[in-house]
């Protein structure tokens, strides 16, 4: 009996890293694809610091977590005791680690709101200012999501002008129309944009707009995560078992 709870113990331990190893898998790839990602959304990592750490900090994670199903998929199969303590104290800081990381993001999420975005764009914005990463970086989204500020247009009143700068529209190029949503893309009509015509214009904040097309992803990610959690929990319960359990 006691043999046969051992075998169960080593093939449930198995099933569990094996799902480590998809859920590490899939961490790795959401990382590498929010850096490499050429739609927009890796000028917004690039340019905030936290955001940045966060998706190199989910790299690691991804590699770890796939190398650590890995050995405990091997530590179960051969009943190595080295190979099960190293996996269960190596898991037990990842999961710490994740624990803490959630905790922080639902500290920090106030950093987030619209609010906050407003006023560092009303603080920081340069117009078309291309050598300033904050503003290169809010150009490349409005033109990628067919949006305008955080709220709509009117978030520009409040922006000075450049110095240099002859034109007074208040509403930047990267908010008017576009036949393709790139930087090559042409405009619908450039100078009636930029003279205040709104059927030219880009009049939905992107917030709403960015919010709308991550909200899905927002609560797979979540979904993901606790079921990472999870399966982390209850490998590390079989590994210790199953290295109590091995003469």
């Amino acid at each position: 009996m006691e043999g046969d709870c051992l075998s169960c113990m080593k093939y449930l331990m198995f099933l569990f890293n094996f799902f480590i190893f998809l859920g590490g898998a899939c961490l790795l790839g959401v990382g590498i694809w929010v850096i490499v990602d050429p739609t927009g959304f890796r000028e917004i990592v690039a340019a905030n610091p936290l955001l940045f750490t966060g998706a190199y900090i989910m790299l690691a994670m991804g590699a770890m977590l796939f190398l650590l199903g890995f050995l405990g998929c091997c530590g179960a199969i051969r009943e190595n005791k080295c190979l099960l303590l190293f996996f269960f104290m190596f898991i037990l800081l990842i999961f710490l680690a994740e624990l803490s990381a959630a905790i922080l993001a639902f500290i920090f999420r106030e950093n987030l709101t619209r609010e906050f975005f407003t006023k560092e764009l009303k603080k920081h914005y340069l117009r078309n200012n291309d050598t300033d990463v904050f503003s290169s970086t809010w150009n490349s989204v409005m033109i990628t999501f067919a949006c305008c500020g955080v709220n709509g247009p009117e978030d520009f009143e409040a922006v000075p002008h450049l110095p240099y700068s002859s034109w007074e529209s208040t509403t930047p190029e990267a908010c008017c129309q576009r036949e393709l949503q790139s930087r090559e893309g042409m405009f619908v009509n450039k100078e009636a944009c930029l003279t205040g015509v709104e059927r030219f214009q880009n009049r939905q904040g992107c917030y709403t707009v960015i919010l709308n097309s991550f909200e899905t992803y927002v609560y797979l990610a979540g979904a993901l995560a606790i079921g990472v959690l999870a399966i982390e929990l209850f490998a590390m319960i079989f590994a210790m078992c199953l290295f109590r359990g091995i003469q």
